[in-house]
């Protein structure tokens, strides 16, 4: 076994690698740049290298950056997890050179399946049915328009290269084709470092289907069971599951069959992943789509019912041993489901998110499993991929595996930084799910109903008695001076707060006495009694008959609340800043980034007349890129960025003067992402 292994990765994943190769009694090397200095992997390995410039975020796409912490950690093998550089067929190569084992497949199955385009031959070649497409390499923009309206809208349009669904667009009308064409590219590029894209025929209320498979060095192939990846957002996939409730045992075996066949056709070694569409009516037509030549995010719930370690078997595999059983001996037990929880506000469109995480509670239990790159002070920004951790459950039953994995969602708290979390815990519990009739269009079917997050007056009270406590929201003041009770000779005076909640609302809680004994009101409602007291690091608030414990964190004014899954940030405001924010809403200003990221292309320019809804620029976070889009119709006055600059949360982009007609625009604008 290898005595040293280098993990070329950050984050969840990185952790997860690591965590096995403690098992294995082999000494673990993480590598970082600056902005991942104190980040969770690198508390975790044995050593840890720093990569990349000083003060700089790139370095884990930087080959030679990483081949020369390897050197320097003195590494037999590098794990590369999965994104940067695990598809990438020339690091493969330079591991070679170096003298340094790739724990992956070889050099030339990276080449011809981790390229859309030559994977498609590479199945149809051996008998597995493909959807029509189109797609070559140098194809420019103006053919790929050509290609598409030959092959009939709607069609997918998607990176030859990588995964992850970044750069994938559906386009259904011709007159948005070329635009989306552009925009992929750009992704591409930026997510992969090649631009070269594909069309394929789009296939309306279907399965996303996935076979894991392992090989050895000796031959021998193998499959471990479909994965249901069906549940997905923007091409991405949210919620997975092991096995699909949707086949009988004649389409797994088909689908197994045909993924070996594929495996063993490429020289595959090593753990990979064969991805299927499936018709939605009839399972049995099934269609190559691409082979994931690395690990995929998805793996545990592949381990959770089957009792195998994948990371321990790539390593295995990768040192030259042979595979431990044959497909006779592969079984799965029961059922396991994943649910991925994102940096992102459901409520913005599903905008990144960005922040420092204030507070982490994870979940634990029989049968739960986290795998997470969480830690209290983890600064959350734009560079990297949004995924913060992933949850996942097992039971015997189906039924049982969503309801615990519910469960554990709901036992889990992120403060400092907005979450999907509460989207998780909706969608699982939305019918279609829970009856197991899943498609890829259902999740964006059914965004309006499942992102709303309501935000109730017990939640506004909470906020105000929370600041009532002292600066970290634990314990009473003792300082009668500054108690802030509104203490008066005769009757307590109110005390005044307000607060300004996700959809932009102004709220004011009026309270008199203190917190552990109070009387509130919020808005124009009537006076109640109220009262919180701390517990266990969070606070417990009893108000209008209602008792709840909360987890609370303030910073800078914004009182972090979370209770069963659902997480708010209510921001106090000054008088000064209530008005402002009216003023703002109210009168015409400059379209500003929602997030912080990187200016990907400008569109318009000053003088140009634009419709509501047109895209003005776009706006690259997380390597995906986010179009604004303009609010009214009117007039462009000015444009105060350029492509590739970087740009702040609420920094000015674009400044659109309104038709006569039109009501003042939003600052913000729209996004369209």
């Amino acid at each position: 076994m290898f005595e040293s292994v280098l993990v070329a990765n950050r984050g969840e994943i990185a952790v997860r690698v690591i965590r096995t190769l403690r098992r294995l009694g082999i000494r673990s090397v993480a590598v970082h740049t600056a902005v991942d200095a104190d980040a969770r992997h690198v508390r975790e390995a044995d050593l840890a290298v720093a990569i990349g410039r000083p003060g700089a975020n790139e370095g884990y796409l930087d080959s030679d950056e990483v081949l020369r912490a390897v050197a320097f950690s003195g590494a037999d093998a590098v794990h590369p997890g999965y994104g940067f550089l695990s598809e990438n067929a020339d690091f493969a190569r330079a591991c070679g050179a170096a003298g340094v084992v790739f724990v992956g497949p070889p050099a030339t199955s990276v080449e011809t399946m981790g390229d859309k385009i030559r994977a498609r031959q590479a199945a149809a070649a051996v008998g597995v049915p493909v959807l029509e497409g189109r797609g070559a390499p140098g194809m420019s923009d103006e053919e790929l328009v050509t290609a598409a309206l030959e092959l009939g809208l709607p069609v997918l349009v998607k990176p030859s290269a990588g995964g992850g669904g970044k750069g994938m667009r559906l386009v259904e009308d011709e007159r948005s084709l070329g635009e989306e064409i552009a925009r992929a590219r750009r992704e591409a590029r930026s997510a992969f470092g090649d631009d070269t894209l594909l069309l394929e025929r789009w296939m309306a209320r279907s399965r996303h289907i996935e076979i894991q498979v392992l090989a050895d060095s000796h031959g021998h192939v193998v499959h471990l069971g479909e994965r249901e990846c069906s549940l997905q957002r923007r091409h991405q996939k949210i919620v997975e599951e092991a096995p699909s409730p949707a086949l009988d045992e004649r389409t797994r075996d088909a689908m197994g069959a045909s993924a070996i066949a594929l495996g063993r056709a490429c020289g595959y070694v090593g753990a990979g992943t064969v991805e299927f569409i499936v018709a939605g009516d009839h399972p049995e037509d099934f269609y190559f789509l691409e082979m994931n030549t690395r690990l995929q995010v998805e793996h545990p719930v592949t381990e959770m019912v089957t009792g195998l370690d994948l990371v321990e078997l790539q390593l295995r595999v990768a040192e030259g041993e042979e595979l431990p059983f044959g497909q006779s001996e592969v079984a799965v037990h029961g059922h396991a489901i994943e649910a991925r929880l994102y940096a992102e506000d459901p409520s913005r469109a599903f905008l990144p998110s960005a922040g420092t995480v204030l507070e982490v509670v994870e979940a634990t239990g029989e049968h739960i499993r986290v795998d997470s790159a969480l830690v209290p002070g983890l600064v959350v920004g734009s560079t990297y991929d949004p995924m913060l951790a992933k949850v996942i459950a097992w039971a015997p039953e189906r039924g049982d595996a969503l309801r615990r994995l519910s469960g554990a969602l709901s036992a889990t708290t992120v403060l400092g930084v907005g979450t999907n979390l509460a989207y998780l815990i909706a969608l699982l519990d939305h019918p279609e799910v829970v009856a197991g009739r899943l498609d890829t269009g259902l999740v964006e079917r059914s965004v309006d109903e499942l992102a709303r997050l309501d935000e109730p007056d017990h939640v506004f009270v909470a906020a105000a008695l929370a600041r009532s406590l002292d600066s970290r929201g634990r314990g009473p003041t003792t300082d009668p001076w500054a108690a802030g009770d509104g203490w008066r000779l005769g009757a307590a005076a109110w005390t005044r707060r307000r607060f300004s909640g996700s959809d932009g609302r102004v709220v004011e809680v009026r309270q008199r006495g203190r917190p552990a004994d109070a009387v509130v009101a919020v808005g124009e409602g009537d006076p109640s009694h109220a009262a919180a007291r701390e517990l266990d690091g969070g606070i417990i608030v009893a108000f209008a008959g209602e008792t709840r414990r909360y987890r609370v964190a303030v910073h800078d004014r914004v009182v972090w609340l979370a209770t069963g899954g659902k997480t708010w940030a209510i921001v106090e405001l000054t008088l000064g800043a209530t008005a402002g924010l009216r003023a703002r809403v109210a009168a015409e200003g400059p379209i500003r980034s929602p997030m912080p990221g990187v200016v990907g292309a400008v569109h318009v320019v000053a003088g140009e007349r634009v419709r509501a809804g047109q895209a003005l620029l776009g706006v690259e976070a997380m390597k995906m890129e986010h179009a604004l889009v303009a609010p009214v119709d009117g007039v462009v006055t000015e444009v105060l960025v350029v492509t590739g600059d970087k740009v702040a949360l609420d920094g000015p982009l674009v400044v659109v003067e309104k038709a006569a007609d039109e009501e003042p625009a939003i600052a913000h604008g729209g996004v369209d992402p």
